[in-house]
């Protein structure tokens, strides 16, 4: 893994709500996908790191492929994961409450409540079968975009009315950007 962010390239362009690519539910990765994957990781996590975030799912950079990049210690000493085909095995009954934002809506955030614990399998960069018990802001960033893969978004678990809130105003500020910049 690394290895993989020395070689960090160009980042890669995220897309926003509304794209109909958020809302796809994602294919599982196969061995056709092998070399598109390990190509697209490093750019990811550039991304990633650059946004800055915490997460990134490939539906966000426009791939409809089961994966995703984390590291919830971006400014401290590094602990990048690369998730293949990642599937919750296990969810704790005990819920935990988290302040969630996305890069594909800039800026906005809400009170998120999701399991407090979760067991995670997946695939690394390598192929070789993993599996990662995750706690705190791990387990509510590994929800969140396994969510994503699924083509839910963190507003999608509040209520109506601040979801609507949400998107409203996200619509509003990006509407006054493309404004600006003409």
């Amino acid at each position: 893994m690394r290895g993989m962010l020395d070689t960090v390239g160009e980042t890669l362009p995220i897309l926003l709500v509304p794209d109909p690519t958020l809302r796809a539910k994602c294919r599982p990765v196969g061995p056709q996908d092998t070399d598109t994957v390990r190509a697209l990781l490093p750019r990811m996590f550039a991304t990633m790191y650059q946004a800055p975030g915490i997460g990134l799912a490939a539906p966000q950079i426009g791939q409809k492929l089961r994966f995703l990049v984390a590291d919830v210690q971006p400014n401290e000493a590094r602990h990048p994961i690369a998730m293949i085909n990642p599937e919750i095995a296990a969810r704790s009954a005990e819920l935990a409450v988290r302040e969630e934002g996305c890069l594909s809506l800039p800026g906005q955030y809400a009170e998120v409540t999701r399991p407090a614990r979760v067991k995670v399998r997946y695939l690394d960069a390598t192929g070789a079968r993993r599996e990662i018990e995750a706690v705190g802001l791990l387990s509510a960033c590994l929800q969140h975009e396994i969510d994503h893969l699924d083509g839910v978004l963190f507003v999608d678990h509040l209520s109506a009315l601040k979801r609507n809130m949400i998107l409203r105003r996200l619509a509003k500020e990006l509407r006054q950007k493309r404004d600006e910049d003409r």
